[in-house]
């Protein structure tokens, strides 16, 4: 059953709000003591990052490692990759994240592991990876829609509730004809299965994901139902 979770947020995303968020990760896999690895690509593999999500993780029962691509830490990317029940993706320069995984073939490793029942999830860069396109500053100063890895269907935009300017870029986009998608604040989080939305999770007070499309030449915005954590 093939599942990703697209989160507002990467870093802040994590070792907040009570562990619920990790905890529903780990559920989402079902497996006792879950498998993840973790992938700080898009923020230079830093390995204070590294050590703070396995302190999280590794704390809820789950056995944690990481895929280091900067000075890589694995020969084997695959194996490394299709042996893990949940991989979290974290977030900072989409660009560079997803020109350093097509370099190494991990792009295919993860839409392998995908098809096999992996949990693929994450926040900012990582959310937004999966999607047709994605809104990024990946370039400095610019906020602009980015082909991704197009796994789910659509466009996606992340920290909608904390930067002031991805709401207008993002409508600014759709009316220029960027597809429809998903609009994430920080603290919420959207659940495909089978390249479906099955659930919007919100793990903070107010958190909402939205909905965003074009009709008759004017954006519309739907808020999506969400389910509180816990």
């Amino acid at each position: 059953m093939p599942q990703i979770i697209a989160v507002g947020s990467g870093y802040h995303a994590i070792g907040r709000r009570g562990s619920h968020l990790e905890r529903y990760l780990l559920a989402a896999t079902r497996t006792r003591r879950p498998r993840l690895c973790y992938l700080p690509t898009a923020a230079g593999d830093p390995p204070a990052h590294i050590r703070r999500v396995a302190r999280i993780f590794s704390a809820l029962g789950a056995r944690v490692t990481h895929l280091n691509l900067l000075e890589p830490n694995t020969a084997d990317v695959a194996k490394l990759l299709l042996a893990q029940d949940l991989i979290w993706v974290g977030g900072g320069n989409t660009r560079n994240m997803l020109a350093l995984w097509r370099a190494w073939d991990v792009d295919a490793a993860l839409h392998k592991a995908y098809q096999r029942g992996t949990v693929l999830a994450g926040g900012s860069a990582g959310a937004i990876c999966w999607f047709e396109y994605g809104i990024t500053d990946s370039v400095p100063g610019r906020l602009q829609p980015m082909e991704c890895l197009g796994w789910l269907p659509g466009s996606c935009c992340p920290h909608y509730d904390s930067e002031p300017k991805r709401r207008p870029s993002y409508r600014k986009q759709l009316l220029a004809g960027l597809p429809a998608g998903l609009a994430l604040d920080d603290f919420a989080a959207a659940h495909y299965i089978d390249g479906q939305l099955a659930k919007v999770l919100s793990f903070a007070p107010g958190a909402q994901a939205y909905q965003v499309s074009v009709a008759a030449g004017r954006v519309q915005e739907q808020v999506l139902l969400a389910q509180p954590l816990p």
